[in-house]
């Protein structure tokens, strides 16, 4: 069975909407984009999220770990997601983001082509999960642009070992089951094509897109 995660969530009711479809986690961004939020306005959204509902998740990247810290607690928030820098620091910044905020961390690894980050391995040894997502110069997701799942299989594969894998990247209602037969993922994560305009889910496709996944 693979989790659904919505993400780049800016509305109260399209957060307590993804519980009632019975997707796994809620995600909010502070990366920067259309859909970034300030502190207070994620707490709101994340407080339609229900108790014993989804996971709440954070996004960020550039952020020092104490302010990450901080927004953890605040929101709350159960999983961050960082968008490392890449090179020999991130596994670094991972594992200081985790002694701040005590929660688990997802390394985000942007893909060129069939390739996947020099340092993935290295990451993939200090994250809880993993997460591949399209690389876009200039932008850290929510580009809407998909990953040549097929051409990166091999590659995935090799770094991933035991540690769950998150997949974004373009996933709509119309090609997740195709990205989860080839991949299979422990998450899909679903922002631009589940919307009508950044951060404005459409219901129709949120619900298109779990049952797309629930059949797989």
């Amino acid at each position: 069975m693979t989790d659904v995660k919505f993400c780049g969530v800016t509305r109260p009711d399209d957060a307590a909407y993804a519980a009632v479809l019975g997707a796994a986690y809620v995600g909010v961004i502070f990366a920067g984009g259309p859909r970034t939020l300030r502190p207070a306005d994620a707490s709101k959204v994340m407080a339609a999220v229900p108790r014993g509902g989804p996971k709440r998740v954070g996004v960020f990247c550039g952020t020092p770990p104490s302010e990450v810290a901080r927004s953890a607690e605040e929101i709350p928030l159960d999983v961050i997601q960082l968008h490392v820098q890449p090179g020999a620091g991130g596994a670094d910044e991972v594992a200081a983001v985790a002694m701040r905020a005590g929660r688990p961390i997802w390394a985000v690894l942007r893909c060129k082509g069939r390739r996947v980050p020099e340092d993935a391995s290295t990451l993939a040894l200090h994250a809880d999960a993993l997460l591949i997502d399209a690389y876009v110069a200039g932008k850290v997701g929510g580009t809407g642009v998909p990953l040549p799942w097929e051409a990166l299989a091999e590659a995935v594969a090799a770094v991933r070992g035991t540690k769950p894998l998150v997949l974004a990247g373009g996933l709509t209602p119309d090609n997740v089951a195709r990205a989860i037969a080839v991949l299979r993922p422990d998450v899909v994560d679903v922002s631009s094509g589940v919307e009508r305009s950044p951060g404005v889910k459409d219901h129709a496709r949120m619900r298109a897109f779990m049952d797309a996944v629930n059949e797989t």
